[in-house]
Order: structure tokens, then sequence, then C-alpha cells
């Protein structure tokens, strides 16, 4: 698979971060410039998702994109937001980090 594939689909996972964060900053479509950059965000996020599809299964691409997003959100959430984790919602998160580790590294749908 070319890295090309793989920097397009870590643009979308960032895009799709990027458009969740502003979502929340643009607190119900409220504020007008995160509410643009959210869209922008979104926008951009799927075109990459979908060059990233040319060469990556979709189910694969897909559990790739939101177990890394859940991730990167949740701490966004806890650094930004001030939003606590409890001790469950650590390891489900810790769980969801190792699957994606398992599918890119020892799944043979995933060629690398």
């Amino acid at each position: 698979m070319s890295p090309l594939t793989w920097a397009a689909l870590a643009g979308a996972i960032g895009l799709e971060v990027a458009g969740t964060t502003l979502l929340q900053l643009s607190q119900q479509f409220t504020r007008p410039w995160p509410t643009i950059g959210m869209a922008l965000c979104y926008t951009l996020a799927f075109y990459l998702l979908s060059i990233a599809l040319r060469q990556i299964p979709v189910g694969l691409a897909y559990a790739i994109w939101s177990g890394l997003g859940v991730v990167m959100i949740a701490t966004i959430g806890m650094v930004l937001f001030k939003q606590r984790l409890d001790p469950p919602a650590i390891a489900g998160l810790a769980m969801i980090v190792g699957g994606v580790a398992v599918i890119n590294l020892f799944s043979k749908s995933v060629s690398h």
C-alpha cells in the first residue's frame, strides 16, 4: 500500500478530529467561525477518506478512522474542555487502541 494512502487516511482522521473539536466550539452552531471551520474540516476529511478507500478496504479504514478518532477526541475533551474519564472509559479507550494495533500488525486484510 502506498504511503500516500496512509497519509490520506491520517489526514482524514486529523481533519475529522479537528471538525469534531470545532463542533464543540460552535456551541450548537451559534458561533459562525467554528461552524464554518467544522464544515470545511468534515468535507476535507471525507475527501481524504475517499482517497484512502482506493486501496484500504472500507471496513478496515473505518475501524482505524473511528478508533483513533475516538481516542483523540477523548484526549482533546480531557485537555481542552476539562472533561473527565473514569477508569472504565480509559480501559475502553485502551481496548480501542489495542484493536487498531491488532488490525494493523496482524490482519492479512491490510497489506503492508
